[in-house]
């Protein structure tokens, strides 16, 4: 499973470095056919790998779980980050992975509840979900990319 946790980091460095080098506007940008944001797509690949890994593990997650709440499933952005939230998440983007990695390498995950997600791909087991989680997380760094693109350079109405 090394190999999967090293391409969760390689996603991460992307995804950190569109956090690190866009300005707050343009991250909470809400372009014309989207909606959501460049911010909301970074947290919540954040927050859906803590609940595909340690939430069906039944194990807590391994951040806020104020800030995780702003990014689960079926939430939509509803304010501006504080400037802390988003070092925050600066950190948490290697964190939670690296985190993960070594829990899995403990054996800590222990037992799986299966879950059906909404791409129809049932998971039975942790090494299952960390193998969606990448698939999930590469649909959002091109969510992002496609929302840094549009909100570069809109398209006239």
């Amino acid at each position: 499973m090394d190999k999967h946790f090293e391409i969760s980091l390689q996603n991460r460095k992307f995804l950190y470095s569109i956090l690190k080098n866009t300005p707050k506007d343009v991250l909470c940008a809400i372009p014309s056919g989207f909606k959501n944001n460049i911010w909301w797509n970074i947290g919540h690949t954040v927050t859906v790998q803590q609940g595909l890994l340690y939430g069906l593990s039944d194990l807590p997650y391994t951040m806020n779980m104020e800030l995780a709440k702003k990014f689960k499933k079926g939430t939509v952005p509803e304010e501006v980050p504080e400037d802390s939230e988003i070092e925050a998440m600066k950190k948490l983007l290697f964190d939670t992975v690296e985190k993960a990695q070594a829990d899995y390498a403990a054996g800590k995950f222990k037992k799986y509840s299966s879950y059906e997600t909404s791409a129809n791909v049932t998971l039975n087991t942790i090494e299952e979900a960390i193998i969606f989680n990448g698939f999930h997380e590469g649909i959002h760094l091109g969510t992002v990319l496609a929302l840094l693109k549009a909100v570069q350079h809109p398209k006239p109405v």
